[in-house]
């Protein structure tokens, strides 16, 4: 049945490379800020994991004659680290001190959920559940409309850090 999903993992996976490609070059033209910032660091590098992963679980979707289960295994596999990146961002930036409302508290819980929603359905398809596909796909969607509006916030957050500091030079 997952060939029957081959324009979904083209389309999605599509989608997800152009994303990073963007994001990409909008962090290179503002990497000093980026770079300074821990904030910043980990959303930025919270943002490619993400748009990363969903692009390399579509490639993996589309490799002809590959056996649903070690498809899913590899879902499994690729959101458990875009998951463990993601968190792992947050738990430096709470160690650094950095108060985590900073980051929004429910953008946390929302992003940590949706990936655990994504690792759960992948791990149901791996054990042969179709249920399981269906919810790690709905997550991955949520996920990608996730990351976009997490791309923005690092935007608007640089654009706002570069503002300050041009205001304190004057």
């Amino acid at each position: 049945m997952i060939e029957h999903w081959q324009n979904f993992f083209v389309m999605v996976g599509g989608g997800a490379a152009a994303l990073t490609g963007l994001v990409f070059v909008a962090l290179s033209l503002n990497l000093e800020t980026i770079v300074k910032d821990l904030t910043h660091r980990n959303r930025a590098i919270g943002t490619l994991a993400g748009f990363t992963a969903i692009f390399v679980i579509c490639a993996f979707g589309l490799i002809g004659d590959q056996h649903y289960q070690v498809f899913g295994l590899e879902w499994l596999i690729v959101s458990i680290f875009a998951g463990y990146i993601y968190v792992k961002g947050i738990v430096e930036v709470k160690k650094r001190g950095i108060n985590l409302l900073t980051l929004g508290v429910n953008r946390i819980v929302v992003g940590t959920g949706l990936y655990v929603v994504e690792i759960l359905g992948a791990l149901l398809f791996t054990l042969g559940s179709m249920l399981g596909l269906y919810i790690a796909a709905i997550a991955m969607i949520i996920l990608l409309a996730y990351t976009i509006t997490g791309a923005w916030l690092l935007v608007v957050g640089v654009c706002t850090e570069k503002t300050k500091v041009q205001t304190t030079k004057k």
